[in-house]
C-alpha cells in the first residue's frame, strides 16, 4: 500500500504543479504581457475562475501527506518551517491581490496589487523550485529523522548544506521558467490581441530557456542525487518518464511554429508531468533523502502509517477524487473560450 499511496500524493503534486503552475506562471510574466490597466485586468480575469480552485491540490497533496507518511510531513514541516511560512504568505499574498485589484477604481490602488501580484507569482514559482531541489539533493536529517537547516549558508554542496544552495537555487531559476514559459502558453489560450502576441512572442524565448535549463539540471541531478540514475539504470521502464518530458517540450516547440495555442499548452502539462514523474521514479523508494548518511533517509517504509489506515484512506480518497474531478471537469468547461472584458476592451 505504500507504494500506491506514494504514486497518488506524487499524481496530486503533479496535478497541482500542472493546473495552479499555469496561473502562477501568469502572475509571473503579468508585467511583461500585460502593459496597460485594461491588459493586467484581462491577464487576472484570465485565471480568475479557477486559480483559488487549482490550489486545491496543493491542500489535498499536503493532507494525503500528512495521512500517507506522516514521519515525512513531521519532519519536512519542522525542518522546512521558515520557507513553508513564507511559501504560506505568499500564497495569502497572492490571493488577496487578485481578490482586492478591483475593489477600487484608482491607479496607485490597482498598480499595487498589480506588482504584488507579480512579485508573490515569481517569488512563489522559485521557492517551489528550490523545495524540489532540495528533496532531490537531501536534508541534513538526523537519526531521528528530523533536520535543520538555515536559509542560506555558503551556497555549497555538503552534509549541512542550506535551503539555498547554488543547486537549488538553479532548480528555483529552473523552475520560473518553465513554470513562466506554461504561463504564457495558457495567455496564447485565453487572450486576443496585443496579450495574446507578446504572449505568444515571449513563449518562443522562454521555450529556449527551458530547453537549456532541462539539459543542464538533468547533468547536474545525476551527479548531485546519484540514486536517480541508479533507478533507471535498475528499472529501464522508468524511461518513459525523461520521454514524456521530452515529447512534451519538442511537442511545444512544433506547436508553437505552428500557431497552434491549445496543442502548445497541452504539450507544456505533458513537458511538466514528465519531468516531476521522472524525478518521482528516479527517487523511489525514498521520499526524503539525507545528505549526511543514507541510513538516516526516509522511505516509503520508515515514514508510512499502518496499514490498514491506508487501505481505509483509498477508498475514501477514490470517493474525494472522483468528486473533486467532476468539479473541475465543469468548472474548466463552464469557463472555457476567450476572456473578455465587459467593456469589450
Amino acid at each position: 500500500m505504500e507504494s500506491v499511496w506514494y504514486c497518488l500524493v506524487a499524481i496530486m503534486i503533479a496535478a497541482y504543479v500542472v493546473l495552479d503552475g499555469f496561473d502562477l506562471g501568469a502572475g509571473a510574466v503579468h508585467f511583461l504581457v500585460a502593459r496597460t490597466d485594461a491588459e493586467r485586468q484581462l491577464v487576472v480575469r484570465s485565471i480568475g475562475p479557477v486559480w483559488d480552485g487549482n490550489e486545491v491540490w496543493l491542500l489535498a497533496a499536503g493532507g494525503a501527506l500528512y495521512f500517507a507518511f506522516p514521519a515525512l510531513y513531521a519532519s519536512g514541516f519542522s525542518g522546512f518551517y521558515l520557507p513553508l511560512m513564507i511559501v504560506l504568505w505568499l500564497l495569502i499574498l497572492r490571493g488577496i491581490a487578485i481578490e482586492f485589484r478591483e475593489k477600487v477604481d484608482s491607479p496607485i490602488w490597482t498598480s499595487f496589487w498589480d506588482g504584488l501580484f507579480a512579485a508573490s507569482s515569481l517569488l512563489l514559482t522559485v521557492f517551489y523550485g528550490a523545495a524540489l531541489g532540495n528533496v532531490v539533493r537531501g536534508v541534513p536529517l538526523n537519526e531521528k529523522g528530523y533536520f535543520f537547516e538555515a536559509l542560506w549558508t555558503n551556497f555549497r554542496l555538503g552534509p549541512t548544506p542550506g535551503i539555498l544552495d547554488w543547486y537549488t537555487v538553479l532548480v528555483g531559476l529552473a523552475a520560473l521558467a518553465t513554470l513562466s514559459l506554461h504561463g504564457l502558453l495558457w495567455l496564447t489560450v485565453k487572450t486576443d490581441g496585443p496579450v495574446h502576441d507578446r504572449s505568444a512572442r515571449s513563449a518562443q524565448t522562454a521555450w529556449w530557456l527551458v530547453l537549456i535549463f532541462t539539459l543542464l539540471l538533468t547533468a547536474v541531478t545525476f551527479r548531485v542525487q546519484p540514486q536517480i540514475l541508479k533507478s533507471l539504470s535498475e528499472r529501464p521502464a522508468g524511461y518513459v518518464f525523461p520521454l514524456l518530458a521530452l515529447t512534451g517540450l519538442a511537442a511545444m516547440g512544433w506547436f508553437m511554429r505552428r500557431k497552434d495555442d491549445l496543442r502548445s499548452f497541452l504539450a507544456s502539462c505533458l513537458y511538466i508531468v514528465g519531468m516531476l514523474t521522472s524525478v518521482v521514479f528516479g527517487l523511489y523508494p525514498l521520499v526524503l533523502p539525507a545528505s549526511t548518511s543514507s541510513a538516516y533517509s526516509l522511505t516509503i517504509y520508515n515514514a508510512k502509517a499502518g496499514d490498514y489506515g491506508l487501505r481505509i484512506g483509498l477508498v475514501w480518497w477514490i470517493i474525494g477524487m472522483a468528486l473533486v474531478s467532476v468539479y473541475f471537469v465543469y468548472v474548466y468547461r463552464n469557463f472555457a473560450g476567450k476572456v473578455k472584458l465587459e467593456n469589450g476592451a
